[in-house]
């Protein structure tokens, strides 16, 4: 055996000890390891084979159908997995500490109804499990709950079992004996990940491991494990709200633009059929609120109202602040400058804040005109008209630029009951809406003047 050191950012490989990862530029993220020789047979070197050693076919002859999905009785898990989870598939959920990964797994499997599955933990003992299945309101038949950090005796369990889904919770907490290395090592990782790979392939029996995050927000271990798996799917949201977001960074079987929502609740998660109401307050109907716009936004395929929130005061110190919370705030520095630049208003000596209400986060740019809309409106002092939805990309010169899937965002908007919405001039639409006025618009002091009372 000898010892090499290995960045558990990016799996870079180094012989001696570095500070500075060379290849990703992380500090302080090299990891002592034990690694066989070559031409060793130890593990380190095994490779696993998916298809016990077949030779070569040609594209033309391999005989492939559709795959074969098991419905996971969870609607929002479903759309993200684009329809059902496939046989035979590993798929990785991944999520920040106590948001919910577990029980969002066990809550999963104790809808299964008459299939037989298996929990293996690593962090909970069975008493823990089924404190935790009491407070979700379920006692299934078919549910088998293991605690064990062996990853042999799992597989061993699987094959006399024989189960139809399998949960590993988490890849980081299990381990190999014949790997010379500490749980939740590089090593460790990946070759748990690999020998997992192995027995969903040959036995057709879908596994879903769960994996912890950094702090930087990436999935902890090397980023080799993204690339072992089917699927990655990442578990997040805020702690201090109700709701959590899953989303599809990696889907073999499926598209990434899907989106669940889900409610944390004192029973459980709740699936959100319609969280453009529970994102919205009461504050569009009412108006009289300075610094309040709401956005047609589009996550993945789903068009959500979002409620976006901005407040604009003198600035208590020298340097004035800029703060975002779900908004990115190198766009937000863009977006002021276009305000000051094209349109006149001067924030040079004011902080601004921004807020997306609801805690989430939102990366679609058609919420630009709604960012600057609750900005003059607060710093003006002037509520914006109730019953008037935005949506539209600002460029640098001041234009408004044509967003995607706007039908949905008009439909999702006329369906809560807006009068009035306001989008890039040049987008057509297929229908007419009926209770819902259309303004299109080119460029930011056009919309402005449709907002504010009394222009």
């Amino acid at each position: 055996m000898k010892t090499i050191y290995v960045c558990n950012n990016c799996g870079a490989q180094a012989p001696k000890l570095l500070g500075r990862c060379p290849e990703c530029g992380k500090w302080g993220t090299y990891e002592q390891e034990l690694t066989a020789p070559a031409g060793s047979t130890s593990s380190g070197k095994r490779t696993l084979s998916l298809n016990g050693g077949g030779a070569p076919q040609l594209v033309s002859e391999v005989q492939a159908g559709e795959e074969v999905r098991i419905d996971m009785h969870n609607n929002e898990l479903n759309r993200v997995l684009g329809g059902g989870l496939v046989k035979g598939s590993l798929v990785l959920l991944g999520g920040e500490p106590g948001i919910g990964k577990s029980t969002l797994a066990l809550q999963v499997l104790m809808q299964m109804g008459g299939m037989k599955t298996l929990y293996a933990s690593g962090e909970e003992s069975a008493k823990q499990l089924k404190m935790r299945a009491e407070r979700l309101h379920g006692s299934p038949d078919n549910l088998y709950i293991l605690s064990e950090t062996s990853l042999n005796r799992i597989l061993e369990h699987v094959k006399l079992l024989k189960p139809e889904l399998v949960v590993v919770d988490s890849i980081q907490t299990v381990g190999l004996e014949e790997v010379d290395s500490t749980v939740g090592s590089i090593s460790q990782v990946r070759e748990c990940a690999a020998r997992i790979l192995s027995v969903a392939k040959q036995q057709n029996i879908p596994f879903v491991i769960i994996g912890h995050i950094n702090k930087e927000g990436s999935l902890a271990g090397p980023k080799v494990l993204e690339h072992i798996v089917d699927t990655v799917l990442q578990f997040e949201g805020d702690q201090h709200y109700m709701y959590r977001i899953l989303r599809a960074q990696k889907n073999r079987f499926g598209s990434t633009s899907e989106l669940g929502i889900f409610e944390m609740q004192q029973d459980g998660l709740r699936e959100v059929t319609n969280p453009s109401e529970l994102l919205l307050g009461n504050n569009w109907a009412d108006g009289g609120l300075s610094g309040i716009a709401i956005a047609a936004a589009v996550e993945g395929v789903r068009p959500l109202l979002i409620e976006v929130q901005a407040l604009v005061s003198s600035a208590a110190y020298g340097t004035p602040q800029r703060s975002s919370n779900g908004f990115d705030g190198r766009r937000l520095n863009m977006l002021l400058a276009v305000l000051e630049k094209r349109i006149g208003f001067r924030l040079p000596q004011k902080d601004v804040f921004l807020n997306i209400a609801g805690g989430i986060r939102v990366n679609d740019p058609a919420i630009d005109l709604a960012v600057l809309a609750a900005v003059l409106s607060s710093n003006m002092d002037i509520a914006i008209q109730s019953g008037v939805c935005l949506t539209g990309e600002v460029g640098l010169a001041g234009e408004i630029r044509p967003v995607n899937r706007i039908e949905q965002r008009v439909r999702e908007a006329e369906k809560l009951g807006f009068n009035k919405i306001i989008i890039p001039d040049g987008q057509k639409l297929s229908f007419q809406p009926t209770s819902l006025q259309i303004i299109p618009v080119k460029k930011v002091s056009e919309a402005f003047q449709q907002l504010i009372i009394g222009k």
